[in-house]
């Protein structure tokens, strides 16, 4: 069984050499020529003197060079750094700086945005350029190679690293939400359970085709390219301008299996699909946020014959729970059980169990629990604690995940998401659920996105406020949607406003960014 990252690799070439391991556009790698392609760069990092455990940036769109450059930089010993593609140059100086890189990978223009950034990062000392055969930009205080300058520099024999699963694989850095990026650790173990968890119960295997439209930077993302990697399915790599560009590439590669977040669900709800879809989409999986019931059933009536999965997740800890798709009829709201080989507790402040239907803080407990956040002990202690119920007689203290998410739990064990400490609007002494709002203005139909906010508020403390969405040939009636918030939900549940963006802006995950919509609104009350 593999142990490390790069070992899922060679596990499945003496399987299936010639079998398809990555789809890029119209091109194809089977799993021995993108074997041949890891090797080749794992030799080169080493003659570039990358150390055991130093950490190798990619800032890279999905393409094969990315994919070969995980895995080339966990077979040299080193820890890979997937730096989310959309990020501008101070966020990117900011990772770099953060878990101190010594060599990045990226391509020529996008070093061009980045030079002047880079002069400030110190233990920066190589940049290796995909796109070029050698490198026209020169940097005063960097080595900068083109792809053919540096594959050159492989030897002819990888040099051995000791490896172990609780090795560092990747940082993997959070989207920022409540102020800048952490670097979360992950063993070559926890990718590895995570790949085996996900892949268990979903069914996954070498006849599977999986759409990869999340970015690799997303634990969620990157884990559609790690199952297929032990299944042997191949892993068709994606980044959609619209989300048309996803529905064609669904029919176009046949895709078995698609993995997406909420605001890209409500997108893809909205467009035809072509009917031979429903031949072959398997299965359809949900993260990062609650999927609205609207829109769920909107996609399941355009692919009846496919299992959709709701799951939940953190990135320190990448999955939690699922929920079977036999369960989606009988308790629609619930996120679901454990997935494979993980404990989920939910407890009070103090450590103590919650009563059935009692919330509480959900705590994740085995082997997907990351090695905390990358050079910051403060942060790690809050997030990264002794795991409840222990017994006294062990000498060594086991630490959960306490993911800051208020969940409840019912009599048979099923979970149910409350919402998140930091995005509970507190509005004339209540506590409220922003998704429970959400999920009214979904239904109604009067929107295409929606994202409720609480802002500063004189009286109330904070006033509700609902960001929406419309189709541009939507006559939309703001009126109407108060209307159906006042037929549904509590007097202080009721939207104090209502306003309209265009688009809603996405945080580099592609979840609505609820902490800049905040910002935007902030003295929508002032007087």
């Amino acid at each position: 069984m593999p142990i490390c990252l790069h070992q899922l690799l060679s596990n499945r070439l003496k399987k299936s050499p010639d079998a398809v391991a990555v789809c890029h556009k119209d091109t194809s790698f089977s799993f021995e020529q993108l074997a041949g392609l890891v090797l080749q760069q794992a030799q080169a990092l080493q003659a570039i003197h990358l150390k055991r455990q130093q950490r190798v940036a990619i800032y890279l769109p999905k393409q094969i060079e990315t994919v070969s450059s995980f895995l080339a930089v966990s077979q040299a010993g080193g820890v890979f750094v997937p730096v989310n593609p959309v990020l501008k140059a101070p966020q990117v100086a900011h990772i770099l700086n953060d878990c101190n890189v010594q060599i990045l990978i990226t391509s020529t223009s996008r070093l061009q945005g980045l030079a002047e950034s880079l002069q400030d990062c110190p233990d920066l000392h190589s940049v290796i350029l995909v796109d070029a055969d050698q490198a026209e930009l020169k940097l005063e205080t960097l080595r900068v190679m083109g792809w053919r300058e540096f594959t050159d520099q492989a030897g002819d024999a990888l040099q051995p690293v000791g490896c172990i699963d609780t090795d560092m694989a990747a940082i993997l850095y959070t989207s920022g939400s409540t102020g800048k990026p952490k670097g979360v650790v992950l063993s070559h173990r926890n990718i590895i359970a995570g790949a085996k968890s996900v892949s268990e119960y979903l069914q996954i295997g070498a006849s599977d085709r999986l759409l990869a439209v999340l970015p690799f930077s997303f634990d969620y993302g990157l884990n559609q390219l790690t199952t297929a990697l032990l299944t042997g399915a191949t892993c068709v790599l994606m980044d959609y301008l619209l989300p048309r560009d996803v529905v064609n590439a669904l029919a176009k590669y046949r895709i078995t299996g698609l993995a997406a977040v909420p605001p890209l669900w409500a997108q893809l709800a909205e467009l035809p699909w072509p009917e031979g879809i429903n031949d072959h989409l398997r299965y359809m999986t949900n993260s990062g946020g609650k999927m609205p019931k609207a829109v769920l059933q909107k996609l399941r009536a355009k692919t009846p014959d496919s299992l959709f999965f709701l799951m939940y997740g953190l990135t320190e800890a990448f999955r939690s729970t699922y929920l079977p798709p036999d369960q989606i009829d009988i308790r629609p709201d619930s996120m679901g059980k454990a997935i494979p080989n993980a404990e989920i507790m939910v407890v009070r402040e103090d450590g103590s169990p919650c009563a059935p239907h009692e919330p509480g803080e959900l705590v994740h407990r085995g082997s997907l629990v990351s090695l905390g956040y990358w050079n910051d002990q403060a942060k790690t202690a809050e997030r990264f604690k002794p795991a409840p119920g222990q017994l006294s007689g062990l000498p060594l203290t086991e630490i959960a995940v306490w993911s800051g998410d208020t969940v409840t739990m019912d009599e048979e064990g099923y979970l149910y998401f409350v919402g998140r400490k930091d995005d509970m609007i507190k509005t004339s002494g209540y506590r409220v659920s922003p998704s429970e709002i959400e999920e009214v203005i979904y239904a109604s139909g009067l929107a295409r996105e929606a994202a409720a906010i609480g802002i500063e508020h004189a009286s109330l403390g904070q006033a509700v406020v609902v960001v929406v969405s419309v189709n541009a040939d939507a006559d939309f009636d703001s009126q109407a949607l108060i209307d159906r918030c006042k037929a549904q939900l509590p007097n202080f549940m009721i939207p104090a406003k209502i306003e309209v963006l265009a688009e809603l802006p996405r945080n580099p995950n592609g979840k609505i960014d609820r902490k800049l919509l905040s910002q935007q609104f902030a003295g929508l009350f002032q007087s």
